[in-house]
């Protein structure tokens, strides 16, 4: 049975667990803000020793390619790169929100009686949201987009289907996305657990990354602030 590595460092929760069968054999995560360069190679360490295994146990590392922040997925794919190059072994990259919809489904009340889309969302600061729609199946009803958030937002999709939001960038449209169709999941954040499915299903079916190559799918350019110059006025 295979043993995969899965480190999610897309948004503020640094998470790394280890997943074998589908199943979570253990998990390290974080909310602590810019940790993750700091935390996320000491929580692979602890993991491996409290299960008893070494690195060269590994069959694959899984990672977390995006959209989120770009410091923290330059994070995590440097380590799954790094681990990969290393212990000769495949990467594997899974949507940020696509593992996000997984973890959805599982908290699905399973009685909406109506189509249901699920629309994980990370925080791109202001009212901008990285978000997607998916179907119970993990089909894409919409594509990842940077958007912004209006009481306009899934106006084409929410008449005629129940739309569950979670995620960071849920809580930010709570004041102006309200509609009787639309539900919100309190307290869901992006996690390496949510990797378990996708991971193991590319795994099994042989779909992998080159490791010389793959880059994190960011969405949008990185636009660095301006530095401030002290004694300088506006």
């Amino acid at each position: 049975m295979s043993l995969i590595l899965a480190i999610e460092t897309a948004t503020p929760v640094c998470s790394v667990a280890l997943l074998t069968g589908g199943r979570i054999l253990g998990l390290k995560e974080t909310r602590e803000k810019n940790s993750h360069a700091a935390v996320v190679t000491v929580f692979i360490d602890e993991l491996l020793r409290e299960q008893g295994l070494e690195p060269s146990d590994l069959d694959a590392v899984a990672v977390s390619k995006g959209p989120g922040s770009y410091t923290g997925l330059r994070i995590g794919v440097s380590t799954a790169k790094g681990l990969c190059y290393a212990l000769d072994i495949p990467l594997i990259s899974v949507g940020t929100l696509e593992s996000m919809s997984a973890g959805m489904r599982s908290l699905l009340p399973g009685d909406e009686g109506m189509p249901v889309l699920l629309a994980p969302m990370i925080d791109a600061r202001r009212m901008e949201v990285y978000t997607a729609l998916f179907d119970p199946e993990g089909h894409h009803a919409k594509e990842v987009t940077a958007e912004i958030v209006t009481a306009e937002s899934f106006s084409q999709y929410r008449e005629n289907h129940l739309i569950y939001i979670a995620g960071d960038g849920a809580e930010k449209c709570r004041e102006v996305l309200n509609h009787p169709n639309i539900r919100y999941m309190d307290g869901f954040e992006a996690s390496a657990v949510h990797m378990a499915a996708p991971a193991t299903t590319k795994f099994a079916e042989g779909i992998f990354e080159n490791t010389a190559y793959f880059e994190p799918y960011y969405l949008k350019d990185f636009i660095a602030g301006a530095p401030k110059v002290k004694g300088l006025r506006d």
